[in-house]
């Protein structure tokens, strides 16, 4: 359920405070606890702490994000990957399909003509 209109969105106000105080552009991370607060257009440009349970991930604001909250963008768990022996198998096999493919396209410049060089015929 989403808030009532009557109170509006969840800002905390102390980072709002924290952000006025720096430029635009700067590279200084404002760290914050305060996941459920909703990005608003005066925090577009800014670089904010957000913890997940163990650090803070830097979250660069831009402006597709406002309305969003900031736990959004700062996971909390980490994706391992599934499967088991076939899998990476069939990893295994893609990075090496990518090497040839690499390799044939880097033979294939190499073995070009010299310019000025007739071409064969």
């Amino acid at each position: 359920m989403s808030r009532s209109l009557k109170k509006g969105p969840y800002v905390v106000e102390r980072l709002v405070l924290k952000l006025k105080r720096l430029r635009p552009g700067e590279k200084t991370v404002v760290k914050t606890w305060a996941r459920a607060c909703v990005i608003t257009p005066g925090m577009v440009g800014y670089t904010i702490g957000v913890y997940n349970g163990r650090v803070h991930v830097p979250v660069l604001v831009v402006e597709n994000m406002v309305g969003h909250k900031l736990g959004e963008f700062s996971p909390t768990r980490k994706f391992v990957v599934h499967g088991g022996r076939m899998a990476k198998e069939q990893a295994a096999a893609k990075v090496a399909n990518e090497a040839a493919a690499r390799a044939a396209a880097t033979a294939t410049t190499t073995a070009a003509p010299a310019k000025g060089a007739p071409a064969a015929k």
